[in-house]
């Protein structure tokens, strides 16, 4: 499944949810989220723009899916699944 072209970044921060990403602050147009899944804190910033840029998007799944030690390929599957 390609990346979506139209996802925002709240969208992407409600999806995260199902992996124990929760979102910690927020300063101006920006969300931090944390996650403690594997026993150790992971945070990532995403922009609150819709749709997010495909570069930007692409760097944070696959920082994502470095920390939950995945393939990014399965994260998005996991992520937009039907």
């Amino acid at each position: 499944m390609k990346v979506p072209r139209d996802l925002g970044g709240e969208a992407l921060a409600r999806l995260l949810g199902q992996f124990g990403y929760a979102v910690t602050r927020q300063v101006g147009s920006h969300l931090r989220l944390t996650s403690f899944r594997n026993g150790t804190e992971h945070h990532i910033t995403i922009p609150r723009h819709t749709p997010l840029k495909v570069g930007t998007l692409n760097s944070i799944l696959r920082d994502v899916a470095a920390y939950l030690e995945m393939d990014r390929q399965q994260l998005i599957d996991a992520l937009l699944k039907k």
